[in-house]
């Protein structure tokens, strides 16, 4: 496995949290990186991105449903409740936000990890609409959200938010 393909280390760290048997939606998932690593645990897990190409690079792995959709274009294909964990690697989509919270079942878990405001000096992304405010996934998932691990900063090679949150059993 190439290093740019290798699983990001906020959720290898925090993989264990991610039952074996349970469900798991990877949204903009592209080659697959952390598909493969969560399917190899015994997870199912459905990767979405736009990219037909990208994803074709799971065919074939067991425990991976492949998912061509444009998240952006249409409306948010997955109802309320039906995963249960959703994982988020360096995409931002905010008119979706809401709904792919909601796609945490009760119990379930949120693994996010994306740029914020900063990044600029490093490159891409670099405009606003694509970059996290300071604490912004902290707010938007509380209350509906136990915040299990949170960080933000500058790691020397990017501005990032980091975040696992497990949804709450019941409104709070």
């Amino acid at each position: 496995m190439h290093a740019d393909e290798a699983p990001a280390s906020w959720f290898v760290r925090h993989a264990a949290l991610v039952q074996a048997g349970s469900t798991l939606l990877d949204v903009a998932a592209g080659r697959g990186r952390h598909a493969r690593f969560f399917s190899a645990r015994g997870v199912a897990v459905t990767a979405v991105d736009r990219d037909r190409d990208a994803l074709a690079a799971l065919r074939g792995v067991a425990g991976v449903t492949i998912e061509v959709r444009d998240l952006e274009a249409n409306a948010w294909p997955y109802p309320p409740e039906s995963f249960d964990g959703v994982l988020v690697s360096n995409y931002l989509w905010r008119p979706a936000l809401p709904s792919l919270l909601a796609t945490v079942r009760p119990s379930g878990l949120l693994l996010y990890e994306t740029f914020m405001i900063g990044q600029a000096r490093y490159g891409r992304p670099s405009r606003t609409e694509f970059l996290l405010a300071v604490n912004e996934l902290v707010e938007r998932c509380l209350p509906a959200f136990e915040i299990i691990a949170f960080e933000q900063g500058d790691d020397g090679s990017a501005v990032k938010q980091r975040l696992i949150a497990r949804r709450h059993e019941r409104p709070v």
